[in-house]
């Protein structure tokens, strides 16, 4: 764990859900697990505050806990994650994944469950439901059949799954720690390892959610009445009591690689190729495990079957775009003496055809260096002089930037001699790119980007907090007046109460913070691809 990954952990964790939970967190990635007391002790931190910021993150899965280091009896220790903590920076677009292929109902369960960090069915559907009939029309509702057709439409394409029991997130069975609804208790499962992932995508069969969803409460509804509302709701049983779901961030993972996939055949080959693959990915997602490299086996007669309707192309010719896809890197393999054809996921081929590392070296350096690099990574291994010859720069030029590179570590210098004694006039030098280390400096540079992007974005909220405030406040005001039926001369005194120079401030503050969270969105795509090459090449 680097340095850059804790500021921006620490970063995230202030963002969404407070300071005190942000010094328990970054203190736990930075010591390692320790136990109740030692956190409380050396955070200077009320045990009541690191109790309630613990059920925060262990709530959000970003911590876990089990038994002490000297065994059975010792004290709980609690251990952060800083993988699941980074996960929080690409919650928009798990978001906007499940609203582009569910719509804005699956939009909204997905919100509410990373929100959460996990919740029943029943609660999810009554909220869904809820939110969206008070954003229709007057004397209209959301049936919540329609929110369990989308939950279920979601869980059995495992982006949603079950919630594993506490024994199998490393819990010893002798831990005093009482089971809580943020980490419900359940048996370690002794079920054969298919049934335990049939049963994480299985809904309970006995869950009874039935109506239609209720507009929010009156500002005039007092408090009594809003807790007896509250209890009445809560004690009614689903059937799913204990059965939690969360977000399976591994299952997006696998979609957003298979749109690169596909997005990189279409731009090599055409969009033809790109819909066959789209078709072999959609045929085999649910039965392809997530860290896969390959997909299952699919016969050409199962892809052919499966093509959509408007692509009416003939059985020859779908054989040979599979053909053609064979001989691709990034396309399908056809095994030896097996009449079926699987297609992997070269994230490698997929990183170089994306010109990841070759547009950041041309952003930084200039297209020059940018040629130097490129012809590096084609030929491997090249002399100083090749360099010039090869890229067509003058030799004092073609030094500077290749030192350059090398100062960055972009570029690494390897020593080839003709003699054991090393000497410098016997001994060749070889400029290569060694793309893992290079892809992990780049990976430890869009940390730090994007951690300047958040702190910029936070000084700018600060800088303008009180403008921000009167905004709100008035907003508030005109939707509570549209609500009674107020007349437009008093809606516009309202309005005029934000001065033009306040209103052109707020504008331009409005674009500036819109253009952070897009650039932030755009370097954790690039995160990700840097992310999927390092983990494709521990699974070698």
């Amino acid at each position: 764990m680097t340095a850059q990954e804790v500021r921006l952990c620490g970063l995230l964790l202030q963002e969404h859900f407070g300071e005190v939970v942000e010094r328990i967190g970054t203190h736990l990635l930075r010591g390692g697990a320790q136990n109740l007391r030692t956190i409380a002790n050396e955070t200077n931190t009320p045990l009541d505050l690191v109790k309630k910021s613990l059920c925060v993150l262990v709530q959000h899965g970003a911590c876990d806990f089990g038994s002490g280091r000297r065994g059975p009896g010792s004290p709980v220790e609690y251990r952060a994650s800083c993988e699941r903590v980074l996960r929080v920076l690409r919650y928009p677009r798990y978001i906007y994944t499940a609203k582009t292929l569910y719509g804005d109902t699956g939009e909204l369960i997905v919100e509410e469950v990373l929100q959460r960090g996990h919740m029943t069915m029943s609660n999810t559907v009554k909220t869904v439901a809820d939110r969206l009939t008070h954003n229709m029309e007057e004397g209209r509702s959301m049936e919540y059949s329609e929110v369990v057709s989308a939950f279920s439409k979601l869980v059995e394409t495992h982006f949603l799954q079950r919630c594993p029991p506490v024994a199998e997130m490393g819990t010893a069975a002798t831990s005093t720690t009482p089971a809580t609804p943020s980490t419900p208790a359940a048996p370690a499962s002794t079920a054969p390892p298919t049934a335990e992932i049939n049963i994480c995508y299985t809904l309970a069969c006995c869950v009874c959610v039935a109506g239609r969803g209720k507009r929010r409460r009156s500002s005039d509804d007092s408090e009594e009445q809003r807790g007896g509302k509250k209890a009445k709701m809560d004690s009614e049983s689903c059937g799913d009591e204990g059965i939690y779901w969360l977000v399976n961030f591994e299952r997006f993972h696998q979609h957003f690689r298979d749109q690169a996939i596909i997005s990189a055949v279409a731009s090599k080959l055409d969009q033809t190729s790109s819909e066959i693959v789209r078709t072999m990915l959609r045929m085999s997602e649910v039965t392809t495990t997530q860290t896969a490299a390959y997909t299952q086996p699919l016969s050409a007669n199962e892809i052919f079957r499966s093509l959509p309707p408007n692509y009416s192309i003939s059985r020859p010719i779908l054989d040979q775009y599979l053909s053609l896809l064979v001989d691709d890197p990034v396309g399908a393999d056809s095994p030896p003496h097996i009449p079926t054809l699987t297609i992997g996921r070269s994230i490698a081929e997929l990183t170089l055809d994306q010109a990841t590392l070759e547009s950041v070296v041309q952003e930084r350096f200039g297209s020059r260096s940018a040629r130097i690099f490129r012809l590096l990574l084609r030929k491997r291994h090249l002399e100083q002089k090749q360099v010039e010859d090869f890229a067509m720069i003058p030799a004092k030029e073609a030094k500077d930037m290749l030192y350059t590179l090398l100062s960055e570590n972009l570029v690494q210098l390897q020593e080839i001699p003709k003699t054991p004694d090393h000497a410098p006039s016997r001994t060749f030098y070889l400029y290569t790119v060694n793309q893992l280390p290079t892809a992990r400096l780049l990976l430890q540079h869009c940390y730090k980007t994007v951690a300047n992007l958040i702190e910029r974005r936070l000084f700018e909220t600060k800088e303008n907090k009180r403008l921000l405030e009167k905004s709100q406040r008035i907003e508030a005001i005109l939707a509570s007046l549209q609500a009674s039926g107020a007349e437009p001369e008093q809606l516009t005194e309202v309005e005029e109460m934000i001065t033009a120079p306040e209103r052109q401030q707020l504008e331009a503050l409005r674009h500036h913070i819109n253009k952070l969270d897009s650039t932030e969105n755009q370097v954790d795509e690039t995160v990700f691809l840097l992310e999927s090459y390092i983990f494709s090449t521990k699974t070698k």
